[in-house]
């Protein structure tokens, strides 16, 4: 028993250790969870916006720990696609973590790109626009304007969606495609 004990401690030092040193966790960016839920996405039919959409990823991930963007096309439940749309660009989703994003070619030539796939992204994982919102809050989306380049979650929406994230996903949602309504100039 006693080496039971012994060893548990010792292994939960050692991952207390390891992961500050490897980079992957910080005091303010708690590890992922065991629960966490891994969205698989593709992004195959977007390659002009590929490292973009990884860094959007990337940027969820370190601030949040429910749910794990994980790239991987052959169980993608999440799709990215790339092209022109007068609408601009949008989110159809079920904000469960299924769907397809469109990144339209005329709102990335205005606006920060990693900002953009990272907010529909954030719509895939359940949150809705608040166009109001300061330039710091992601889901803002094109609301601050062309200058901002925020494009990490907040506290406050990491909060929510690790919230809706815990034990899976837990929060009701709708499917829906939301176009972003901020103005393309040509």
């Amino acid at each position: 028993m006693f080496r039971k004990f012994v060893l548990s401690v010792a292994l939960a030092a050692a991952t207390t250790v390891v992961a500050p040193l490897s980079g992957q966790a910080s005091a303010s960016e708690a590890p992922p969870t065991a629960l966490a839920v891994n969205v698989y996405y593709d992004t195959s039919s977007a390659p002009t916006f590929a490292s973009a959409i990884r860094q959007g990823a990337a940027n969820w991930n370190a601030r949040v720990t429910n749910v794990k963007l994980v790239e991987n096309r052959s169980a993608a439940t999440l799709r990215y696609r790339e092209g022109n749309d007068p609408r601009g660009s949008y989110a159809s989703t079920n904000g469960h973590g299924s769907g397809t994003i469109f990144i339209d070619y005329s709102q990335a030539r205005q606006y920060y790109v990693t900002r953009i796939t990272a907010h529909e992204t954030g719509h895939a994982l359940g949150l809705p626009d608040h166009y109001s919102g300061p330039c710091s809050e992601l889901m803002s989306g094109g609301g601050p304007g062309t200058s901002c380049t925020v494009a990490s979650p907040n506290a406050t929406e990491a909060s929510r969606v690790n919230r809706l994230w815990a034990n899976g996903f837990v929060g009701t949602y709708d499917w829906k495609v939301i176009y972003e309504q901020v103005p393309v100039h040509s």
